[in-house]
């Protein structure tokens, strides 16, 4: 899927509790192939998260529309709240999230330009499920899905998907065109101090993913993390860097468990990824944003 032409997509985010979100967002920030039509908001406080949105995207100098979306799951399960989200910056209320509704503003990017929009989603798959199950349109017209979600070498449950497992088996099942990267890849990559010192040295945006990755650190008492939402960007952006699946399906049980099966569908895993060549990627890309300014 390389391609020279610009790649037209939207990001849906749970942005703020994982420092993963933000730096994916400052990854599709400084990747110049990337034509970010704007992003939407997902699971809980999702108008504090679109500000938190906002804010990071103008550290690096951009404008971006941020439409908050969905706050309670389809079911209505509890929301997990790891409450540090938005805290560093105590002025968050000047930012404006953009008005309207994440879904309607998903279907109108999608169907406006029926194969050429992408979509990038790295929280619960909430607005992602409302979107195609409110307009047959949407999983006809996305060029591609692209999900940080699930687990394909165990069951263990994966936050996203067992977030709202409801709404992950409705965009699993909409016979989208999707590739969806797992724990099983993500959690070969780390971020560490040596990553972070070169990411802060790059400006104000620099300096603000440094303080939102060590308050990461201090929620789990670690220092590294693993960068899973920058890496979903990259297998759109730097297909060369990954090995994936033959096509197939995925399937999602009520607890959140996902399993692939190759053969009939539209869905394949990543299953590699050079984990020192992604890391580097991701740092280089997030300071080419953080310097941008």
């Amino acid at each position: 899927m390389a391609s020279s032409a610009p790649i037209h997509l939207v990001f849906d985010t749970d942005i703020g509790s994982d420092v993963d979100d933000a730096l994916a967002l400052a990854v599709l920030l400084g990747s110049p192939e990337a034509d970010l039509l704007g992003a939407t908001t997902v699971y809980g406080d999702t108008r504090l998260r679109a500000r938190l949105t906002k804010r990071l995207a103008r550290l690096a100098g951009r404008a971006l529309t941020v439409v908050p979306g969905a706050a309670e799951t389809l079911t209505g399960r509890p929301v997990w709240w790891a409450g540090h989200e938005g805290r560093l910056f105590t002025d968050l209320d000047t930012e404006s999230a953009d008005p309207g509704d994440a879904v309607a503003y998903l279907v109108d990017r999608v169907t406006a330009a029926p194969g050429e929009v992408d979509v990038v989603a790295v929280g619960p798959l909430t607005n992602i499920a409302t979107a195609i199950t409110s307009s047959p349109a949407f999983a006809r017209d996305v060029r591609h899905l692209w999900i940080m979600g699930g687990r394909f070498d165990t069951a263990e449950p994966e936050h996203n998907l067992k977030c709202d497992p409801e709404a992950a088996a409705v965009v699993f099942g909409s016979g989208a065109p999707i590739t969806v990267t797992g724990l099983e890849i993500t959690t070969t990559v780390r971020l560490d101090a040596t990553d972070v010192a070169a990411i802060a040295a790059a400006g104000p945006l620099g300096e603000a993913l440094k303080a939102e990755i060590e308050q990461w650190w201090r929620f789990w008492n670690e220092e590294w993390n693993c960068p899973h939402d920058p890496i979903t960007v990259l297998t759109l952006l730097a297909p060369d860097l990954f090995t994936f699946s033959p096509e197939g399906r995925v399937t999602v049980d009520p607890e959140g468990t996902s399993r692939f099966e190759p053969g009939e569908g539209r869905t394949r895993i990543t299953t590699a990824a050079p984990a020192k060549r992604v890391a580097q990627e991701i740092v280089h890309r997030i300071i080419a944003a953080a310097s941008s300014t």
